[in-house]
């Protein structure tokens, strides 16, 4: 892979050149310290929030690299849902038990799920974050590759601070990108959703859980939480199943789905938007998503974590683990691997789009070409035998 070391050198020599030619973070400081009184945040919030600014190298190394391997869906879960979260999960479930059926009652949220997302955000409040946020942001919108977005936040985070929803005497702390509180809500998401359920005249997502739990529900209900139905479900394909129809775009009825012969839980009766996926591969499980999928998942892109959190919120609540068959393939692709696999796939005429080393749909339409050019099933997984099969085939 010695191609891609060089791409890697020569891109970290431009940036460092481009550096060089801006402002300095000082002077640059300035600037967004003036637009921020523009944008009528009071001075007294803008000199506190400006007072300890640092520019920190260690955000920067966070937001440009690249894992060493593209975790798999079962090592996702293996390593994120363990023993000791479900357990924990379920002591909490009990403990706050007249809370979460208050906010379950008010938003139609399983208090499940919602336990579910505060353990895989935080382990249920014990790691929100130790990165000072506003210098976090600065340096994020100072670095530039997503600069409006993260002086936007920064901004936000300063509104925040204005309405003494966080005391400005305090340096806010949070996640390396920004994220805060028991459910690491971003600045802008606790302005559009937050909600004050103390009644306290704060919406404090750091120190008070109902206030966490209540904003948390509140942007599920927001974004389309469907009360009566699950995130998702286990099915049992049959041997003739067309792996093409196995995509998250790809939505049926599921009596459509009984009908090719899907055998689907008894329970789960009249929801139309219904989608297979096959996140480890056509030996791997298959998982049925419905609405509620597209809720979590516009709370997080990553199509790993949202299947993580419907597992975890079923295990909450003793439902039965995902079975696996001993066939499936396991293993993870290095980002370099998945990178070179892509760049193959291209080469070869199946277009996967510019090499980035990340499994995304093009990625995987390019894989359903390529396994049906080849009789192969069409799952679009970008398995560890693919790859060798890839890399043999240009030899």
């Amino acid at each position: 892979m010695r191609h891609l070391f060089i791409i890697t050198v020569l891109s970290l020599c431009v940036t460092v050149a481009q550096a060089d030619t801006q402002q300095t973070f000082t002077e640059w400081l300035q600037e967004l310290k003036a637009d921020a009184v523009r944008e009528g945040i009071s001075k007294k919030t803008v000199d506190a929030t400006f007072k300890h600014a640092k520019l920190l190298p260690r955000v920067i190394q966070l937001d440009r690299s690249q894992p060493e391997f593209i975790s798999t869906f079962l090592d996702y879960l293996n390593r994120r849902v363990n023993t000791s979260l479900v357990e924990r999960g379920r002591y909490l479930l009990t403990q706050h038990q007249p809370l979460l059926a208050e906010v379950e009652s008010s938003y139609g949220v399983p208090k499940q799920v919602l336990v579910a997302f505060w353990g895989m955000e935080t382990h249920y409040g014990k790691m929100q974050g130790d990165f000072d946020l506003a210098s976090a942001l600065m340096t994020l919108a100072y670095e530039g590759r997503r600069a409006v977005f993260f002086r936007n936040e920064l901004f936000n985070l300063m509104r925040i601070a204005d309405a003494r929803h966080a005391s400005t005497s305090v340096r806010i702390q949070g996640s390396w990108a920004g994220a805060m509180g028991h459910m690491q809500f971003m600045p802008s998401t606790l302005i559009a959703h937050g909600v004050d359920a103390n009644h306290d005249g704060r919406v404090d997502i750091w120190q008070s859980l109902p206030d966490a739990m209540y904003s948390a529900a509140n942007y599920l209900a927001k974004a389309g939480w469907r009360g009566d139905e699950p995130i998702m479900v286990q099915v049992d394909l049959p041997a003739d199943f067309d792996y093409r129809l196995a995509k998250l775009n790809y939505r049926q009825h599921v009596d459509a789905w009984k009908a090719l012969g899907v055998y689907v839980p008894a329970h789960i009766r009249n929801l139309e938007n219904a989608a297979i996926l096959l996140p480890q591969g056509w030996r791997g499980p298959a998982l049925m998503v419905f609405s509620n999928f597209d809720v979590v998942m516009d709370w997080n892109r990553s199509v790993n974590y949202a299947l993580a959190v419907a597992y975890l919120s079923e295990q909450l609540v003793g439902v039965a683990d995902i079975a696996v068959e001993d066939d499936v393939e396991l293993g993870a692709l290095s980002f370099n691997e998945m990178w070179a696999l892509q760049g193959k796939l291209n080469e070869l005429g199946f277009p996967s789009g510019p090499p980035d080393g990340f499994p995304g749909l093009k990625t995987q339409e390019a894989i359903r070409m390529y396994q049906s050019a080849h009789g192969l099933p069409q799952d679009g997984y970008a398995s560890p035998s693919l790859y060798v099969r890839l890399i043999e085939s240009l030899k």
